[in-house]
């Protein structure tokens, strides 16, 4: 008789979520689901609100990641209303987004994501934490952690106002500019931050890369999918966060498509499982093959490790460097969903070089920093690379910037595809059997918190509950009844 195994709630992630392995007579996983039980309404709640309103709104989404709804609406707004920000806003913008970026990493790096690596996959689950991590690493390395992510927070605060639900952006620009004093402490700042950056890389350097159990990991089947992947790039095909193209390359690394985020739905289409709340995007002109991988799949992914393979270098010097050396080790485009945590730490180690070149940039100190919008609203569409990924922030509105439509295209969702394929790969690899314990489902669980998922951002339930159907399978995958 089959077995089920429940992890719930699965941990160390944003939002909620759990993951369902089915064991046969022999004790062998045969299936396992990323399951999301919850349903997303920020696009209803969007509904007949002015449009000016949204950087708010959708900042409310996630305490973690506000920042990035807020700048994907803010251009969003930018392109509804036809107005272009003047260049100093612009800078400024990318550069409180990388000031984010860098915190968020360093926050899944050391806190969420680091137990698994830094204390080790199968280390006693009172260990695996940050208090865990603090131990592992010294009390000296924790504070400098702690510190430095205080200093992000607090510098973020003072350029946009609140650290959790900033209000900086404005359509055609910023609410307020930088003065001399801020600049100057941005650049002291700046220089902390690489510092910061270049000491996670050799952390993780010496504790991971070291360590041949974690590499082997690493670079294990039980943790490899060949799919397509995404990511805003430059001019250059480099890596950027605020702004650029979207560009997809296909499993062997050759561009598959590059396009104007105006453009996505010629390219991105969503499938719906009867499993999750969550959407399965795909890209379009493949199809929906189901969750497989491979050249024939219209599954792709996002998140650091896609970017880094959409991508074709990094536009600052030391990311380059240690860009070149990833993907030296483990082959281009990597498909080792364990890598992600590396690719971040070179993502850090980008945003803090960033950082340190708008603040030394002097256009920063022009005191123009909006162009105020004329056009009658109609269709605005904005973009940013999320911490997690790729977010697209969609209105529609009426001739008074009524939003009549939204559409949120997150990154978790986008990522979801391959979660699922994560998820189910690890737990068929590592369950045999019928041998189960605390360190091998938390090997499962690291193949979806590799991804850093925001399932806050990609699901959401209205007050009150839902009536969600239960559906009964039996091992051969067949749908024996549906209780609701």
């Amino acid at each position: 008789m089959s077995k089920e195994i429940i992890i719930d709630p699965i941990t160390r992630l944003e939002g909620h979520g759990k993951i369902a392995i089915i064991l046969d007579d022999k004790g062998d996983c045969v299936r396992a689901f990323f399951q999301v039980p919850e349903l997303r309404g920020f696009e209803k709640f969007a509904e007949g609100r002015h449009a000016e309103d949204m950087p708010q709104i959708t900042s409310r989404i996630c305490g973690v990641c506000p920042t990035a709804h807020h700048m994907a609406s803010v251009k969003a707004l930018d392109d509804l209303y036809k107005v272009d920000p003047p260049r100093s806003a612009k800078k400024i913008r990318e550069l409180f987004y990388n000031l984010f970026m860098l915190e968020d990493h360093a926050l899944h790096v050391y806190i969420l994501g680091g137990p698994d690596f830094i204390v080790g996959p199968d280390a006693p689950k009172e260990e695996r934490n940050v208090i865990g991590v603090i131990k592992k690493v010294g009390q000296e390395v924790g504070l400098k952690v702690i510190g430095m992510r205080k200093s992000i927070r607090q510098m973020m605060e003072r350029i946009g106002g609140k650290t959790i639900h900033p209000v900086l952006g404005v359509p055609g620009g910023i609410s307020k500019p930088l003065n001399e004093e801020i600049v100057k402490e941005l650049r002291i700042l700046g220089d902390q931050a690489v510092e910061f950056a270049q000491f996670t890389l050799k952390v993780f350097k010496d504790i991971v890369l070291s360590n041949k159990k974690y590499l082997d990991l690493i670079t294990s089947e039980a943790y490899t999918h060949r799919t397509y992947y995404m990511g805003l790039v430059d001019s250059k095909n480099r890596v950027n966060f605020y702004d650029g193209m979207l560009r997809v390359v296909d499993p062997n690394g050759k561009e598959f498509a590059k396009f104007d985020v105006h453009n996505y739905l010629d390219y991105i289409a969503e499938h719906v499982e009867p499993w999750s709340y969550m959407t399965f995007p795909y890209l379009k002109k493949i199809g929906w093959k189901g969750l497989v991988d491979g050249e024939q799949s219209g599954i792709y992914s996002v998140a650091p490790l896609a970017r880094l393979n959409s991508a074709d270098g990094m536009a600052t010097p030391l990311a380059q460097e240690a860009y070149e050396e990833m993907f030296d080790k483990l082959g281009k485009p990597a498909h080792q969903t364990l890598a992600m945590h590396w690719a971040r730490v070179i993502e850090m180690l980008y945003a803090a070089e960033r950082i340190r070149e708008l603040a030394n940039d002097p256009e920063i100190l022009d005191q123009n920093v909006r162009n105020i919008p004329t056009a009658k609203p109609s269709v605005g569409i904005g973009v940013v690379e999320a911490p997690r990924g790729t977010l697209i922030h969609h209105y529609e509105t009426d001739e008074r910037g009524v939003v009549k439509r939204a559409n949120l295209l997150v990154a978790t969702q986008h990522n979801v595809g391959r979660i699922s394929m994560s998820v189910d790969k690890a737990a068929r690899s590592l369950i045999k059997g019928g041998v189960v314990n605390e360190g091998l489902l938390n090997m499962v669980e690291m193949a979806f918190r590799a991804y850093d998922p925001c399932n806050a951002c990609g699901t959401h339930t209205l007050p009150g509950s839902l009536p969600v159907p239960i559906y009964i399978y039996n091992t051969s995958g067949e749908l024996l009844k549906i209780i609701r």
